[in-house]
């Protein structure tokens, strides 16, 4: 049977319900996925969210405010909990994420969603994470345990969008380093075991070295005055991206800082609106 996915409008509006599901267990933890259904009639294409937090905090609620918007416009979002550092280290966020997105296809029809249209969505160290398990979906670590009933689904995107991501795990670090910013510099020392994970482990570096297997279509929003990320690092990005075939949208914010659209505000309505123009273009 042929399922067609609701065409996606940005200008639409629909009631959204939000509830929890466990989406992983193991190691005596349960690891929770919000999902945020619109009601109405479906299906609708889905949208996997992977939150920041310099791999060592922060929560699947971080992103509440878009995940709601976005829901309220027409599409089924999940928001991702996953496992942290220090407890666990590199590369167990892109295990969790691949796992997630591979749980996400399996589960998107008991939502009214389409498994077959599914994007990303992740910010911050969120963005490092979702933007590795899309470019090397099938890489044996990250995709090493199955989800019941979805060993026929994989962990690819149709399209990634990205606020103020961390797209080069290794330079982000060595910036941190060399201007003595402890704050960043801390968490990804504890998240990687060594700077030869950072650059293995990098997007940026994936991409130069070749070894992806796809370059899903990207939105990139990034705010000017972000002291967490040096805007040297999504220019390189963008750069290398588009010469390597990729497609890239990026809006940069000229007075916002980190995480700037997790706080309401007239640039967050911006941010907002650019990502249903995106998706109106990609779903």
């Amino acid at each position: 049977m042929t399922v067609t996915t609701k065409c996606f409008d940005p200008t639409a509006t629909f009631e959204v319900e939000a509830f929890d599901r466990i989406y992983r267990s193991g190691e005596g933890e349960d690891w929770p996925v919000r999902i945020y259904q619109p009601q109405g009639d479906g299906p609708f294409p889905a949208l996997v969210d992977v939150h920041g937090g310099a791999w060592t905090r922060g929560t699947y609620l971080n992103n509440e405010n878009i995940d709601q918007a976005l829901a309220a416009a027409g599409m089924l979002v999940m928001a991702l909990e996953f496992r942290q550092s220090p407890k666990h280290v590199y590369p167990a966020q892109v295990q969790d994420v691949n796992y997630g997105t591979r749980w996400a296809k399996s589960h998107a029809a008991e939502f009214n969603g389409d498994p077959d249209n599914v994007g990303g969505l992740g910010t911050s160290s969120g963005g490092h994470s979702i933007m590795l398990s899309a470019l090397r979906y099938d890489d044996p670590r990250y995709a090493a345990e199955a989800v019941p009933g979805g060993e026929d689904k994989d962990a690819s995107f149709r399209y990634v969008m990205t606020g103020w991501p961390v797209l080069d795990s290794h330079a982000r670090y060595m910036y941190a380093k060399e201007a003595g910013i402890a704050r960043l510099m801390e968490p990804s020392e504890t998240y990687f075991p060594d700077e030869a994970a950072m650059q293995e482990g990098s997007p940026q570096q994936s991409v130069e070295r070749g070894d992806y297997r796809v370059l899903p279509p990207m939105l990139i929003l990034q705010g000017k005055k972000d002291d967490n990320i040096p805007l040297t690092i999504p220019e390189r990005f963008v750069e290398i991206y588009c010469a390597k075939g990729g497609t890239v949208d990026i809006t940069y914010f000229p007075d916002m800082p980190h995480a700037f659209a997790q706080n309401p505000g007239p640039d967050t309505d911006r941010a907002i609106g650019l990502m249903k123009e995106f998706l109106a273009q990609q779903v």
